[in-house]
């Protein structure tokens, strides 16, 4: 008995001689990596799409070593890491410091694509994109931005290897702009509120020059002036309908549906 009696004592005090080194070990200070261990990391978190992991490596490598050989491709994979974790907020943020310490970087067009893609991406959920589900009657404050953002991307970037996808995405969000405006204007229609709805079809038409809805803002157009007997007007927007749309028909391309197949592209490399 005296001997189980000193088993049981000896196992319990190696017990929280186990729990108390690990307690030291955990409130202790962390043993620091070498920056490429950090990196490599990352990378191998990314291609498991383990990406909270691999912003966990980055921000290592950023906040520890950030004069490193690897600090500034840090900060842009970081950008990436943060939009494929669905972190819109951060990944913009990310996009915007990466552009304010390093303008003239090799990669620095894609933190513009980034940004400019970051600040709107509802659609980017699977349900939306398989259904078309219409996105036109929800805030769009965030697609005008992305617009503009893009737009400035295309312009300072005329040969960037992401042109071709910030095209895409600026067909989607003009459509979409106008379509939200032109919801708009379709409910003053019903409440025959035409002159509303004549400011909303005249604003996609002067603003929103070669959207998808066009045609759509023209016909508005027709009925509202018809119901206020603008007659000189009324001509006008027939004769413009009538040269431009002979079947009646409203444009409908396949380029005004974005897909996000750009995400199978490669990261940007290292300048190195």
């Amino acid at each position: 008995m005296k001997k189980a009696k000193q088993t049981y004592i000896s196992t319990l005090l190696s017990i929280l001689v186990l729990v108390f080194s690990y307690g030291c070990n955990s409130n202790g200070e962390e043993i620091e990596q070498p920056e490429k261990i950090y990196y490599d990391q990352a990378q191998r978190r990314m291609s498991s799409n383990n990406y909270l992991g691999a912003i966990e490596s980055l921000e290592a490598i950023e906040s520890r070593y950030p004069f490193g050989k690897y600090a500034e491709q840090a900060q842009v994979e970081l950008i990436y890491a943060h939009f494929m974790s669905s972190e819109q907020e951060a990944a913009h943020a990310a996009a915007e410091k990466f552009i304010r310490l390093h303008p003239r970087h090799p990669n620095i067009d894609y933190a513009y694509f980034m940004k400019g893609l970051s600040s709107y991406t509802r659609d980017r959920d699977a349900l939306i994109r398989f259904t078309y589900t219409d996105l036109s009657n929800r805030d769009i404050s965030g697609a005008k931005t992305s617009f503009a953002e893009l737009t400035e991307f295309s312009t300072r970037f005329p040969d960037s290897q992401y042109l071709p996808y910030a095209k895409q995405r600026s067909v989607f969000l003009r459509n979409m702009i106008a379509k939200s405006e032109l919801a708009a204007a379709d409910y003053y229609l019903t409440i025959n509120a035409y002159v509303g709805a004549i400011r909303r079809a005249n604003y996609v038409i002067e603003n929103i020059p070669n959207s998808s809805e066009n045609y759509r803002a023209l016909k508005i157009l027709e009925k509202s002036y018809d119901a206020l007997s603008y007659q000189d007007l009324l001509d006008d927007v027939r004769v413009v309908i009538n040269i431009n749309y002979p079947m009646r028909e409203s444009e409908q391309t396949a380029s005004s549906r974005w897909s996000w197949s750009f995400l199978s592209i490669e990261r940007p490399k290292s300048s190195d």
